[in-house]
């Protein structure tokens, strides 16, 4: 028996043919349809025309766009697809760091294409035992039944003591064999004479019966007739045998087995040390993989930080991956990149308008100078401010009137929770199903503006992107009237909170007088509402929003006959904002960048205000 017939145990199946196997399959169909694909923290979801084939997953801009390559792909040999545990509509596929985010319209769907996935894999001999062997990697498989590597040829190489063991045991087989040989013919030979030497014995015996020789004394001679003297048993040796050493044979014979019995426990006692190292050697290799597959899971959640700090998973949610210090932290730096482009963009603005002479064609370049005597001291809403919404402005108008310019002591519970100067921020607490929608109120007082030119500054979308600095994009849905619009518009994302939209109505009234005491009142509010033209989108959070700017406009009346100017007027605000985010944020960080965010607004709004109208005559 040689070596690699004793020893050759691999278990290697890296000769199979997948081609051979039964149920094997001759290929899948490819599969398409649209999917969103988070994109970006920006941009957030977009649909994307995805289509898999041949092991592959591809996506495309649109289904028109397959024609022309395709914006990214990959290959689904070794990848990892994750059914999100809260998002039923959401899977995950991911290829060492390359991460796909995508959403299916219902769970269905997701189901579909994760079948259809898994075929695709199947189908490329990745994912199952038989793939494997395919694949000529049946070790792992091995290993986790019986918990040791398959046994290879190469094993021994550097048993000499083993194998020499082996050799003297083949040599020991050989002699024991001659030796039973020998031993068989003889005893066989000796059977044969024995029945040779009955037979002839009774023959003698026959022809002898009548004249019996006598015998002598010491029985072993008989004398027949002619005096002759022979054997009366002759040798039990037979004829053409040659005698054996029964002695010499039985110690060799001892000896033989002996040393095979040496042999075989000098065996045992190899491979019992032998198992003892591999076992050892086993011990070291599992404890190194765990070591490694540590090492593995903790770089991967560094590399999930660190890589994709921006996928949907830490997003805003009462699941995000994010814990609420990271989340103030992430927010506070977006809200500080912001502000920093915001400076500079302000100082481009103003470099370029000093360098540029100021265009005509102004709303207040054909008003005259007003006079405080000539202002009436009630209007009415003009026949052309009525519109399908009239009654909900109507009630939203009184109900600011009677409520917001109320004081903010007694049982309100208004906190105050910012105080610079003329300015005064108030909050009260609250929050609805864990979302923050505590109301702000916010009181200041402007020199040299009237309540009329803040209140057009604020409700008229031409100046908007001159003040305001969160919001993205925004347009006019559509005009009711002359003072009333109903507006959509972006806010700018600070991640890691979701984008939001808004789509509110906006209205701008004077405020009739009751006595002429009363001073002269404008009021804009924002309410939101629904349009079918404004529908809500998978891609922004849509708050709900219930502001009003209500501006009274104090005058101080002028030495002698000199005209009121802007040194003798004095505008008091009066800004209340009730907001729902309309999803789920740390109330912590709700409340600390509305504290930081509102006053920054008030600030920067009234002084482009007096900025736009230092200049410009006065309208009341």
């Amino acid at each position: 028996m040689s070596d690699n017939q004793s020893w050759n145990s691999s278990g290697s199946e890296e000769d199979l043919d997948p081609r051979e196997e039964p149920g094997h399959p001759a290929g899948i169909a490819e599969f398409s349809g649209v999917l969103s694909k988070w994109t970006n923290y920006i941009h957030g979801w977009q649909d994307r025309w995805v289509m898999l084939k041949n092991n592959t997953l591809s996506y495309y801009k649109s289904q028109d766009e397959t024609e022309y390559g395709c914006r990214g792909s990959l290959c689904l040999s070794k990848a990892v697809i994750t059914a999100h545990e809260f998002d039923e509509c959401r899977l995950d596929i991911s290829v060492n760091d390359s991460v796909w985010y995508l959403r299916a319209q219902d769970p269905e769907h997701r189901h579909q294409w994760i079948d259809s996935i898994e075929l695709h894999r199947a189908d490329s001999g990745y994912g199952s035992e038989s793939s494997l062997r395919r694949h000529g990697s049946m070790l792992s498989l091995t290993s986790a039944t019986s918990g040791y590597s398959a046994t290879s040829t190469s094993s021994f190489k550097k048993g000499h003591s083993l194998r020499e063991k082996l050799a003297e045991m083949e040599t020991f087989r050989d002699i024991l064999c001659r030796q039973v040989d020998t031993l068989q013919k003889y005893f066989d030979g000796c059977a044969d004479a024995v029945s040779k030497d009955e037979l002839q014995r009774d023959k003698i015996v026959e022809d002898d019966e009548d004249d019996f020789p006598n015998t002598r004394t010491d029985g072993e001679f008989l004398h027949n007739n002619n005096g002759s003297k022979e054997k009366l048993f002759q040798s039990l040796v037979p004829r053409g045998i040659n005698g054996i050493d029964f002695k010499g044979e039985a110690i060799t014979f001892k000896a033989t087995t002996a040393g095979i019995l040496a042999t075989l426990s000098h065996c045992i006692d190899l491979m019992v040390k032998r198992e003892d190292s591999w076992q050892k050697r086993l011990d070291k290799e599992m404890e190194k993989r765990r070591r490694i597959e540590d090492g593995y899971k903790s770089a991967l959640n560094e590399l999930k930080k660190k890589s994709h700090f921006g996928g949907p998973d830490y997003e805003e949610g009462p699941n995000s991956l994010i814990n609420e210090d990271e989340f103030f932290d992430a927010v506070e730096a977006a809200l500080d990149r912001q502000d920093k482009i915001e400076e500079q963009s302000q100082t481009e603005k103003t470099r370029i308008q000093r360098s540029s002479p100021v265009p005509p064609g102004d709303v207040y370049s054909s008003t005259g100078t007003h006079r405080f005597s000539d202002k009436p001291l009630s209007l009415s809403s003009p026949p052309h401010d009525v519109h399908r919404f009239s009654t909900e402005v109507e009630e939203m108008v009184r109900n600011h009137m009677t409520y917001s310019l109320q004081d903010v002591g007694g049982d309100a519970n208004w906190q105050l929770v910012i105080e610079e100067g003329e300015m005064k921020v108030y909050r009260r607490e609250v929050e609805e199903n864990g979302i923050v929608l505590d109301p702000l109120k916010a009181t200041h007082s402007v020199k040299g503006v009237t309540g009329h030119e803040l209140c057009h500054y604020f409700w008229d979308t031409a100046y908007r992107n001159d003040w305001e600095t969160t919001i993205e994009n925004f347009n006019v849905v559509e005009t009711l009237s002359d003072n009333a619009a109903i507006v959509y518009q972006t806010h700018k994302r600070v991640w890691p909170a979701s984008q939001r939209d808004v789509l509110y109505l906006s209205a701008m009234r004077k405020i009739l007088a009751n006595n002429e005491n009363d001073p002269d009142t404008w009021l804009v509010c924002n309410f939101s509402v629904d349009h079918d033209d404004a529908q809500v989108t998978s891609r922004c959070v849509r708050a709900k929003i219930n502001i009003a700017m209500i501006c009274q406009t104090l005058v101080s009346p002028p030495e002698g006959d000199k005209e009121i100017s802007r040194d003798n007027i004095l505008c008091k605000i009066t800004y209340v904002a009730n907001v729902n985010p309309g999803g789920w944020a740390p109330a912590s960080v709700l409340r600390a960048v509305a504290k930081r965010e509102y006053p920054k607004f008030l600030k920067r709004f009234t002084s482009y205000v007096q900025e736009k109208t230092a200049d410009k005559p006065i309208l009341f």
